[in-house]
Order: structure tokens, then C-alpha cells, then sequence
């Protein structure tokens, strides 16, 4: 099973469009069962995914912990998607401070 993850600082008041931008899962390569984990540093981050035409998540908490999501607990939001299709995690910190985001997206090809 493929994985993707990744530790990013979001500015103050700041916006990351995609957490898997760049990634080679960003545009699914095939169908898959995708399980996606978010941490935050601290409160304040708030997480909107969409996969293809599929809102999973509206603007949304993420949780909040100092470390990589873990497998099974961690992982709060799961979609099925085809192949083509773009995953996108918009993460927003809407705090007067940078915070860190760990994030841990699982991917089953079906």
C-alpha cells in the first residue's frame, strides 16, 4: 500500500491549497481506497478534501497531536476514488501563529 506523508509549516493566517501537491498520487494512477490522517501542532487548523467531485470533508478541526498520524487511530477521513481523479487537502491555519501539519494519506488500489 502506498503512502504519502508529509510534515509542512503553515504560515499565520496562511492557506496550503494541496498537501499532496507535487506528489505522484495527487492525480490517482489508478482506483483506490484512500485513508487520509491530519495533526495539527496545535488548534487552530482547519481541513477541506475533495476528491474528484467528492467533497469528503467540509471545512473541518484537524487533530491535534505532536506526532505522524497513526494507523488506524488517526485516520478520520476515507474516500473511494477512480483512477485520474485529483485528490486535494486544503488546510488553513486560522491562527495568529505558524503550526506545523503531519499528514498521512494511505492508498489501496481497488
Amino acid at each position: 500500500m502506498p503512502l504519502v506523508r508529509r510534515e509542512q509549516s503553515i504560515a499565520a493566517n496562511a492557506t496550503l491549497d494541496n498537501v499532496v501537491t507535487g506528489s505522484i498520487y495527487e492525480f490517482l494512477p489508478w482506483n483506490a481506497a484512500i485513508n487520509i490522517g491530519l495533526n495539527g501542532s496545535a488548534t487552530g487548523l482547519v481541513a477541506t478534501i475533495n476528491s474528484g467531485s467528492d467533497t469528503v470533508l467540509e471545512e473541518a478541526p484537524v487533530n491535534v497531536s505532536t506526532a505522524f498520524p497513526v494507523i488506524p487511530d488517526d485516520m478520520f477521513a476515507q474516500d473511494v476514488a477512480a483512477g485520474g481523479e485529483r485528490l486535494v487537502i486544503k488546510v488553513r491555519n486560522t491562527t495568529g501563529g505558524a503550526l506545523t501539519l503531519r499528514s498521512l494519506i494511505q492508498f489501496t488500489p481497488v
